[in-house]
């Protein structure tokens, strides 16, 4: 069975909750990225994504200046988070029934990667012809 470690993306990129949206834009642009996994404060506390869609919507969309919106304002958190162990049907379900396009794999508190639709549907149908029938 196909889990989200066997498709996850383990290079995820990072972003201080208080850096300016406009600080975000240039990272993602500079990595390739749509989304930034939002650091958490403290070990206790859970981490938050930015999206590009959420960059559209709740700045330009209002007319506001990145570079006086911080990260923080616009981020979504709590996050929804995946276990390394789950099963890619069930990882499909937990994102649709929340209405994400992304989320975060953690375990024991720890980042290890990222999971999107796309890598779903690409490289889970790719995985999943490779394996023995």
């Amino acid at each position: 069975m196909l889990t989200i470690a066997d498709i996850m993306t383990a290079e995820v990129q990072v972003i201080d909750r208080l850096a300016t949206v406009a600080d975000a834009i240039v990272q993602m642009q500079t990595h390739g990225v749509r989304s930034l996994i939002v650091d958490r404060p403290a070990p206790d506390l859970p981490y938050g994504v930015l999206t590009e869609r959420d960059i559209v919507y709740k700045v330009f969309a209002r007319n506001l200046d990145p570079d006086r919106v911080r990260v923080q304002d616009i981020m979504r958190q709590p996050c929804i988070a995946l276990e390394p162990h789950v099963s890619l049907r069930e990882a499909a379900v937990t994102m649709s029934d929340a209405g994400i396009q992304r989320a975060p794999v953690i375990q024991a508190g720890q980042l290890l990667g990222i999971v999107s639709v796309t890598d779903l549907v690409m490289k889970g149908y790719v995985a999943s012809t490779l394996l023995p029938q």
